[in-house]
């Protein structure tokens, strides 16, 4: 099987295994143009990218209606480059973050969607809110006046670990603490609806806890 059938079949597998509510998003980064090319060919419209940089490379060399998710770690600085397109941030885990990408997004006329970082892993490499940060984050953004983005949902990334107990435990912190937010401070704004776990090796877990948003990267271009 040539290497454009192989992604096309990779990507069938994946969404005949995802419920009609949960949303394959490609995790496009380190990977050859052409092979996110393979994957546009086969219906894949959303794509995901890690760094700002290699983002805006691929946003140039590939088709234009392509929906870019942002899921790494995002600078304040690097804001005003993706604010004109970008059609969802996962990794918001700051005020001043949010802030700046408020302020780009009034620039660009737009409103940009956004998620917020939880940390649930036992890596400290890892982004994201704790559990004592979370309250004092969604209290203080519910004062301030940002008009231009839409908190949609909560991200998350389980530990990278066999241990399926861990994994199923962790995410379904993340579910709990979902809910909590949703029914404390978005109650009544239905947006509030994305729940982004799991990638390659854990997205079965993260569906049974209640995902929406599904990151895989290496299923899809194995």
């Amino acid at each position: 099987m040539n290497r454009k059938s192989q992604i096309a079949e990779n990507i069938a597998n994946i969404k005949a295994k995802i419920p009609a509510h949960c949303k394959l998003i490609v995790v496009s980064k380190y990977r050859e143009i052409n092979d996110i090319q393979f994957a546009y060919d086969a219906g894949q419209r959303e794509f995901a990218e890690n760094r700002v940089q290699p983002l805006l490379e691929r946003v140039a060399a590939l088709p234009n209606d392509i929906q870019w998710h942002l899921i790494g770690h995002l600078q304040s600085n690097k804001v005003k480059f993706i604010a004109p397109f970008i059609a969802m941030i996962h990794s918001v885990d700051s005020v001043k973050l949010l802030e700046e990408i408020d302020k780009e997004a009034q620039k660009n006329n737009r409103i940009i969607p956004c998620l917020i970082q939880l940390h649930v892993a036992q890596e400290e490499t890892k982004f994201g809110l704790s559990q004592e940060e979370i309250h004092p984050f969604f209290q203080e953004i519910k004062q301030l006046n940002l008009n231009n983005i839409s908190v949609n949902g909560i991200m998350a990334m389980a530990s990278f670990t066999q241990d399926q107990t861990q994994i199923e435990a962790e995410f379904s912190q993340v579910a709990k603490a979902f809910q909590e937010i949703k029914s404390q401070y978005y109650s009544y704004q239905p947006q509030f609806s994305e729940l982004s776990i799991g990638m390659s090796s854990d997205y079965g877990i993260a569906i049974e806890k209640g995902s929406t948003l599904i990151r895989v990267g290496s299923a899809v271009f194995a």
